[in-house]
């Protein structure tokens, strides 16, 4: 835990004895996290890295290589944003990566982007769950929801041809400004 100036510390140990001297020191110093959330979404992605993958791409090129393919179709920041960090939440959530991944975007990103994210999983199953014992249209109880579409198309346009060693991706370095950008303030 990193310590901070004594004067600058609250010092009640129930919330029910707080103080508004207490908050204002906690709220100041919470400002200043939030601030760093960009970069801490950054480097989390980057561990995806680290991950072991039978795939020809780490988990992290296969996110780089989403995101760039929704960038070069020019696709919106948000949108983008959400193709880099769709499965951000494999590090922890390895059976249910979805709902991680959308938790982290759901403040900063449209509410058909968010369910585009939590849902992406099982609209990639489409194309892989009848080999491991799956049902691929796993998707079609969500048919008709408004934005069934959207995930669809996210999956065959850039999820799941992302997995090409050969395609040219952006580097993570490249998508900085844009995460700093749409993680700079919640969407309301």
């Amino acid at each position: 835990m990193i310590q901070t100036d004594a004067s600058q510390r609250s010092w009640f140990t129930a919330i029910k004895d707080s103080t508004q001297d207490d908050w204002d020191i906690i709220m100041a110093e919470d400002a200043d996290f939030r601030r760093g959330l960009p970069q801490r979404v950054l480097r989390h992605l980057s561990a995806l890295d680290d991950q072991p993958s039978s795939f020809h791409l780490s988990r992290l090129g296969h996110s780089l290589q989403t995101a760039t393919r929704a960038a070069r179709a020019g696709r919106d920041d948000e949108y983008v944003a959400c193709a880099l960090l769709h499965d951000i939440g494999d590090t922890l959530g390895s059976y249910n990566h979805g709902d991680i991944a959308a938790a982290v975007v759901k403040p900063f990103v449209r509410p058909e982007y968010h369910w585009m994210v939590e849902q992406h999983a099982i609209f990639q199953g489409y194309y892989f769950f009848h080999f491991v014992g799956g049902d691929r249209d796993e998707r079609e109880r969500f048919r008709g929801h408004p934005n069934f579409d959207l995930t669809a198309e996210f999956c065959e346009e850039y999820d799941q041809p992302a997995f090409d060693p050969k395609y040219p991706s952006m580097d993570l370095l490249e998508f900085e400004p844009l995460v700093e950008d749409v993680f700079a303030r919640p969407r309301g």
